[in-house]
């Protein structure tokens, strides 16, 4: 019977590294893309496209790597930068279009999934425990568009009712349940994403948002 995966591919795809490094360049592409669109909103020039790109990109991994004693990743590897800066670009070059700040809030959407599951993996792979892992996951998701909306003099997503942060620890909490359960790690990591965006989703197309804490009551 011809195998239809050779086992070095097999292998590939079943290694954390490579999996943690597929999920990294993914978030940081969306994230990257969210900046250049903030930048895009507020008319700025190319290179401030680039600066809110990088910083929007590589934020929430930096802080992440920092926290958990770890090599910053874009620091030795190039490629990530790269990423950034080639989002801006094709950003710029797309020029003026009546869907970009709808793709922005998609894009974040996308972000928090991935990102919320990226941080969560990562703190696993250097053995945190499951609580820790589902904060570097959120923390790893959110920070690069906090820094986002701060210079951009946009509310930060900490202070809006609608679900954000939510939608990251969802993603996060997911996968570290999965894997707790040894499931794969493809196949949690694309659950628990999935679960994150879906959520973040809802919140866009249907308003969802959670409670907020009641108004004291008088008399």
């Amino acid at each position: 019977m011809t195998q239809l995966v050779d086992p070095e591919t097999a292998r590939a795809l079943t290694d954390p590294v490579a999996v943690l490094g597929a999920l990294d360049f993914a978030g940081v592409a969306v994230f990257a893309a969210t900046g250049a669109l903030a930048a895009a909103r507020e008319k700025h020039d190319l290179v401030t496209f680039a600066f809110f790109a990088a910083i929007t990109g590589v934020g929430g991994g930096t802080l992440r790597d920092l926290l958990l004693g770890l090599p910053v990743f874009w620091v030795s590897d190039w490629r990530y930068i790269a990423v950034c800066l080639s989002g801006a670009l094709a950003i710029w070059m797309l020029g003026p279009r009546d869907w970009r700040f709808r793709a922005l809030l998609w894009l974040d959407a996308l972000g928090l999934g991935a990102y919320g599951v990226l941080g969560a993996a990562k703190a696993e792979a250097v053995g945190a425990a499951p609580l820790i892992c589902i904060v570097m996951g959120a923390l790893t998701a959110c920070f690069g568009g906090i820094i986002r909306d701060i210079l951009a003099g946009q509310p930060s997503i900490l202070l809006r009712r609608e679900i954000t942060i939510s939608a990251a620890l969802l993603a996060a909490t997911t996968y570290v349940g999965l894997r707790l359960f040894d499931a794969p790690i493809w196949p949690a990591a694309i659950v628990a994403a999935l679960l994150g965006f879906g959520l973040r989703a809802g919140a866009l197309a249907w308003g969802w948002s959670l409670p907020g804490f009641p108004e004291r009551r008088t008399g």
